[in-house]
C-alpha cells in the first residue's frame, strides 16, 4: 500500500468525482498529492478531507488550457513534494449540444480543456521526469471509440488517444509511459439524474455505472510498476458497453440467439 511513498502526484481537475478518488487512491499509497483545478473551494475541501486522514496533499490552482498555470503547478508540485513523478491529466468539460447548436467558443473551450490541456500537461512535465522515468495517465472516455452526441467533446477524446500513443513512442526511450484510461458512465454528480443515464445502464452488459474508484484503481495499477511494460495503451472501463451492448441487447430482446 505504499508502492508511491517519496513519489509526487499531480492531478488535474483533482476536487471532485474521478479526480477525487485518484488523488484519494495516489495518497493512501503513500504519494504526495498536489490537486489542480480552477475549483478552489472543492480543491480546498478534497485536500482538507485528504489531511484529515493523515495523508499528503496541497492544492494549487490550474487553469489547464493555459500554458503558465502549468509551469506554476509544475513547479509548486516539485519545490513541494521533490519532483513529479506522475502526471494524471483528469481535467475535462462538456458541452450537451448538437454540431448546428455549437459556438466556435464552445468548440474552442472543449477542445482547449480536454486536448490542448493534456498536451501541455505532458510538455510541462517531461523535463521532469526525463531521467528518472515517470509515468502519464490521460482520462479519456469510451467516446473515443465512437460518435458522442457532444462533438467536440467526442473530437477531443478521440485526440486524446492519438495524443497518448504519440507521447508513448516519443518518450519510451526516457523512461516515461503513457497511457490512457477510457470511462463509460461513472456515478459522479455530473452524470446522476441525467435523462441518458437508465437507458445506457440497461444496455449495459454488466448492469451498472462504474464508481469513481473503478477508474481510480485503473489509473494506479497503469501508473505503478505492475505496469511497467504498458505504455501507449488504452483501458476501456465501461461494464462492455463498448464490445458491441446494442448488438447484444437488441438480439436477446428479440430471443434470437437460444
Amino acid at each position: 500500500m505504499d508502492q508511491f511513498s517519496g513519489k509526487a502526484v499531480l492531478i488535474s481537475g483533482g476536487a471532485r468525482g474521478i479526480g477525487r478518488a485518484v488523488a484519494f487512491l495516489f495518497a493512501r499509497r503513500g504519494a504526495k498529492v498536489v490537486i489542480g483545478d480552477v475549483l478552489a473551494d472543492e480543491a480546498g475541501a478534497t485536500v482538507a478531507a485528504l489531511r484529515a486522514e493523515g495523508l499528503s496533499a496541497r492544492c494549487v490552482p490550474l487553469d489547464v488550457s493555459s500554458a503558465p498555470a502549468w509551469s506554476n503547478a509544475v513547479r509548486e508540485t516539485v519545490d513541494w513534494g521533490g519532483g513529479v513523478h506522475v502526471l494524471v491529466n483528469n481535467a475535462g468539460i462538456l458541452v450537451r449540444k448538437h454540431i448546428e447548436t455549437y459556438s466556435e467558443d464552445e468548440w474552442r473551450r472543449v477542445l482547449d480543456v480536454n486536448l490542448t490541456g493534456s498536451f501541455l500537461g505532458i510538455r510541462a512535465v517531461v523535463p521532469h521526469m526525463r531521467g528518472s522515468g515517470g509515468a502519464i495517465v490521460n482520462i479519456a472516455s469510451n467516446a473515443a471509440f465512437s460518435g458522442h452526441p457532444d462533438p467536440a467533446y467526442s473530437a477531443s477524446k478521440w485526440g486524446l488517444r492519438g495524443l497518448t500513443r504519440s507521447a508513448a513512442l516519443q518518450f519510451a526511450a526516457d523512461g516515461i509511459r503513457v497511457n490512457c484510461v477510457c470511462p463509460g458512465l461513472v456515478s459522479t454528480d455530473i452524470i446522476r439524474g441525467g435523462r441518458h443515464v437508465e437507458t445506457m445502464v440497461g444496455m449495459t452488459p454488466l448492469g451498472r455505472m462504474a464508481d469513481a474508484d473503478d477508474i481510480a484503481s485503473a489509473v494506479g495499477y497503469l501508473a505503478g510498476d505492475a505496469a511497467r511494460m504498458i505504455t501507449g495503451e488504452e483501458i476501456i472501463i465501461d461494464g462492455g458497453f463498448t464490445s458491441g451492448a446494442a448488438y447484444w441487447k437488441t438480439a436477446v430482446d428479440a430471443d434470437s440467439y437460444r
